[in-house]
């Protein structure tokens, strides 16, 4: 059985409804698994994995009940954009630090908590999202939590990233208040949760396409709504989150350099790319590794304000070493 609702966010000061469409299939009986997309309104990969599930999916052989919501966040949607505009919510710009919202707040935090109706009901979530064309197709969960780290390995990807929140967060990940964020705020609340990143956005691309496909029906299998195991790598990769680590100091342009290549493991102090003033020429900052690790992205947009991401990296994990 599937059913398609049309459900109302918020409403913009003209009065206009923020909308959008939560689809169910099944027959409301065993586990039910949330499924959501385009939280960040440039991050469409996600919305057309979702559309294909609808396409494939026979809901007869569903044990349990998926919801699925292609479009979370029509304000960035529309705009493509990763934030909303200060005229539409100067207060949290970016939906996915106010979960599981209020729904007496701004904007988005009205919006994350008409949306939590139906993610807290759930017994697991799959918050998909992508991120820059350079960038390694990975699944974060939240640091310690073995049930997320298992629904994390069924979807599927070879990399997986084990992510601090709150206390157990630096305190560069605290100030960005990491602990807002939908998989946190719904592992806290007993959910088990994780968040793929597809890799790619503004453009529809077939292998991450494909990828949060088959991910979103092996996590269905592994929870034992739908028969079969899991089509997991034979080896998967577990790290530690490390973004924003190596960051612009200065505003300018940014150079890779030859060792800045995804998948590659760096040591502390390795050289990856240099930022230049363009008018001038000079050199503003020799960019290297602060630590070892995986390079899991690499900034390809040339033109860099301070403090952006330069290169992520993830560091090992505690229990193991990273492959490359």
């Amino acid at each position: 059985m599937h059913t398609a609702k049309t459900l109302t966010l918020a409403r913009l000061p003209s009065g206009m409804p923020v909308e959008t469409t939560v689809h169910t299939y099944g027959d409301g009986t065993g586990p039910t698994v949330y499924v959501q997309a385009a939280q960040h309104g440039r991050e469409i990969n996600g919305t057309e994995v979702i559309r294909r599930i609808h396409e494939r999916l026979d809901s007869d052989d569903l044990s349990g009940t998926l919801v699925t919501v292609p479009v979370a966040d029509p304000l960035t949607f529309d705009r493509v954009s990763y934030t909303t505009p200060e005229s539409l919510d100067a207060v949290h710009s970016n939906m996915n630090r106010v979960w599981p919202g209020d729904e007496e707040g701004s904007l988005h935090e009205r919006m994350a908590a008409a949306l939590w109706e139906y993610a807290g009901e759930a017994d697991y979530i799959v918050d998909l999202h992508t991120g820059s064309p350079e960038m390694l197709t990975h699944t974060v969960y939240l640091d310690g939590d073995d049930d997320c780290r298992r629904l994390a390995e069924a979807f599927g990807t070879e990399l997986l990233l084990a992510e601090a929140a709150g206390d157990d967060a630096d305190t560069e990940w605290s100030e960005r208040n990491f602990g807002g964020k939908l998989r946190v705020a719904a592992t806290r609340a007993g959910i088990p949760s994780i968040t793929p990143e597809l890799a790619h956005n503004k453009q529809l691309v077939e292998p991450a396409i494909e990828t949060g496909v088959r991910g979103v029906f092996n996590v269905l299998r592994e929870v034992e709504m739908l028969s079969g195991d899991p089509e997991i790598p034979a080896e998967q990769t577990t790290a530690r989150n490390h973004l924003g680590r190596v960051s612009a100091a200065e505003s300018g342009l940014f150079h890779p350099g030859p060792d800045a290549e995804l998948g590659r493991q760096v040591e502390e102090g390795d050289h990856l790319g240099r930022v230049y003033h363009p008018t001038t020429y000079e050199v503003l900052q020799e960019a290297t590794a602060d630590r070892a690790g995986v390079i899991y992205s690499v900034c390809r947009e040339a033109t860099v304000t301070a403090g952006q991401t330069l290169v992520g990296v993830a560091m090992p994990a505690d229990d193991e070493e990273p492959d490359h």
